[in-house]
């Protein structure tokens, strides 16, 4: 056992509304020190990881788990994966619905079954066979929000991923601000990465974004660990938070490897993403190409922690093509 430990989590790239940054940067520090505190005391990643996610889960701030967004027809499925580095083994959840802690489920899949990733009606026979409870993680909100997009729908407004209609995301700032991840490291050397997200508003059902897939939202080796948000239509594209981890593999930092991956999505896709990482030496990284990513963040030597709504090294507009933003 060694001294190194770390814990990063993230509470999604995109846009806060004005009313919420405290609250915000409340609650990914929370989620941190729930992790952390595992970690401290000699506890395992995986369990600080999967803790820390579901302090997310449970606000309805984040765009995970209690108020996940709502798809086209007013559902809410929701995804998830966790990854242990020094086995590479995975689980994920895609599409599941009714369910307060999908990161539980993906770390049963990892745990409980020969598979990486079980989706849809089998993902949920799975959950009720080991005795998840049945929840309703939709909330008023949400489902208010739901009602006014569809309308703005039936006026032909489109949502940013269809690339239409900036004047959407001005009125609706929130619309894209979710998923929530957490990057772990432990004192007998066990990185964790995981990742949980209601996906985005108004998408088509059955849509599976990049959380649940290796490599693209959540990655983890013996190296390091990286845990991805935004759109994941872009993230999956360029797989990145595999980018992140090859990066540490090759002797970049958590903090280079991060800013060199979310550069790479920049310039080839140009949709708005972030991410976290942290790697075996215990140090964090996370960079995003998007207005904020709160996240939060302690370390062995940075015990104390620090919470921020945006890092100091994000990528900067004026970097951009306007024409992708």
């Amino acid at each position: 056992m060694t001294d190194r430990w770390a814990i990063v989590v993230h509470g999604g790239a995109g846009r806060l509304r004005r009313t919420d940054p405290e609250r915000v940067r409340a609650g990914v520090r929370k989620a941190m020190e729930t992790g952390k505190s595992i970690l401290v005391q000699g506890g395992h990643a995986l369990d600080a990881c999967e803790a820390a996610v579901q302090v997310l889960e449970d606000l309805p701030l984040f765009n995970a788990g209690t108020g996940s967004v709502l798809t086209l027809d007013g559902r809410c499925e929701m995804d998830a994966s966790i990854m242990r580095g020094s086995t590479l083994e995975m689980g994920a959840v895609a599409a599941v619905r009714d369910l307060r802690h999908p990161i539980s489920l993906a770390r049963a899949v990892m745990e409980q079954s020969d598979h990486v990733l079980l989706s849809g009606e089998g993902a949920m026979q799975f959950a009720r066979m080991l005795g998840f409870a049945s929840y309703d993680p939709v909330t008023e909100e949400r489902r208010r929000q739901w009602e006014k997009l569809r309308e703005k729908l039936r006026q032909g407004a489109y949502p940013r991923w269809a690339k239409k209609l900036k004047q959407l995301l001005k009125e609706h700032p929130e619309l894209f601000h979710g998923t929530v991840g957490c990057v772990a490291l432990d004192r007998h050397g066990e990185i964790v990465a995981g990742t949980s997200t209601g996906g985005i508003f108004l998408k088509l059902f059955g849509r599976i974004g990049d959380t649940p897939i290796p490599g693209a939202g959540t990655y983890a080796t013996p190296v390091g660990g990286a845990s991805a948000t935004g759109i994941g239509e872009g993230i999956m594209r360029v797989l990145l938070a595999y980018r992140v981890v090859e990066a540490m593999d090759r002797g970049a930092t958590a903090q280079e490897a991060a800013h060199q991956a979310v550069r790479t999505l920049r310039d080839l896709v140009g949709l708005e993403a972030g991410v976290i990482a942290v790697d075996r030496q215990g140090r964090v990284g996370f960079e995003h190409f998007s207005e904020s990513m709160p996240v939060a963040y302690a370390t062995y030597e940075h015990p104390e922690g620090e919470a921020r709504l945006a890092s100091e090294t994000r990528l900067l507009p004026e970097e951009a093509d306007p024409s992708l933003m």
